[in-house]
């Protein structure tokens, strides 16, 4: 894509699996003006290695910000990172935008919306979806929704950060077209776990099934991603922690919360809900979610 630069100064909130290369992205197109915040000194760290600006608070982090990106993984913790001690709704200033790219819930960011609009404050619902991977080379795919003076104000980090952005209307629009997209993306890694137990089950080479399956009907993102760790897994040898379960579990948590208010049966999603949640109950929230096809395998799983 067009290398572009961002709004003059830009925060990150959150420099976790995805925040952290977020801010390494702005602050590749942006230098020096990239100012990031993560609770974890550690991470702090790393994003200063990467030439992102550290701060201890995220109100101060935010200060004389145009923009906020808020990475973070729950809505507990955009509560706290927002409005808790010293957090950065207290430091932003009037006409600055928060860009929530954190999967939470339409209900989630509207309320967000509310509070932060009672300050002058601009909010963009803006989950997103590719990966660490395209996190780092500003190829993501954002949900966008907001109004039109809220996306003009994050466009230019928005078009930083993602390859393909897809407006879907108001505040929540983008988190619940993000439930879609999280529904068959924690069907397709499902089905890739239960496929790649049964095929090591039947004395079949995983990895190799991932290379045969990808060239037909059966590929899918998903098995293409996960699949070479869960081959690697399911041969006993550890993997890079990249996609932790509980953020999957999380996700479709959300979706089927929204389907069961709908009152719409959605028996694939349902069951694989039920997969991440027995998963969750096995000990197995901090592993990568590749993780799966051992669980289901009955395997033993190395240390990541």
């Amino acid at each position: 894509m067009t290398e572009t630069t961002t709004a003059n100064r830009t925060a990150v909130l959150g420099l976790g699996a995805m925040g952290l290369p977020m801010a390494t992205r702005l602050a590749a197109v942006a230098p020096g003006g990239v100012v990031g915040y993560d609770p974890f000194e550690p991470r702090r760290e790393l994003a200063a290695c990467a030439g992102v600006l550290p701060a201890v608070s995220a109100a101060e982090a935010v200060q004389g910000a145009d923009v906020a990106v808020i990475a973070v993984r729950s809505a507990d913790q955009i509560d706290e990172v927002l409005f808790g001690a010293r957090g950065a709704a207290s430091g932003l200033r009037e006409g600055a935008v928060v860009v929530i790219t954190s999967t939470v819930g339409a209900a989630c960011v509207v309320d967000v919306a509310a509070r932060l609009a009672e300050g002058g404050v601009l909010t963009v619902d803006a989950p997103v979806s590719g990966g660490a991977v395209r996190a780092g080379d500003g190829t993501l795919l954002i949900m966008i929704g907001g109004s039109q003076e809220a996306l003009a104000a994050g466009r230019p980090t928005l078009t930083a950060l993602g390859e393909t952005l897809v407006e879907t209307g108001p505040v929540g629009a983008g988190q619940n077209m993000k439930a879609v997209n999280q529904l068959l993306c924690g069907i397709h890694t499902a089905a890739a776990a239960e496929a790649l137990a049964m095929a090591a089950s039947l004395g079949l080479d995983p990895r190799r099934c991932v290379e045969v399956f990808m060239q037909g009907a059966a590929a899918s993102f998903m098995l293409g991603d996960r699949g070479p760790r869960m081959a690697e897994q399911l041969r006993g040898a550890p993997v890079e922690l990249r996609s932790r379960l509980d953020i999957i579990d999380k996700d479709m948590g959300i979706v089927g919360d929204l389907n069961r208010a709908a009152h719409l049966p959605t028996p694939v999603a349902g069951a694989a809900e039920n997969l991440y949640r027995t998963a969750m109950k096995a000990g197995l929230a901090a592993q990568d979610d590749s993780a799966l096809a051992v669980f289901l395998h009955g395997g033993a799983l190395s240390g990541n």
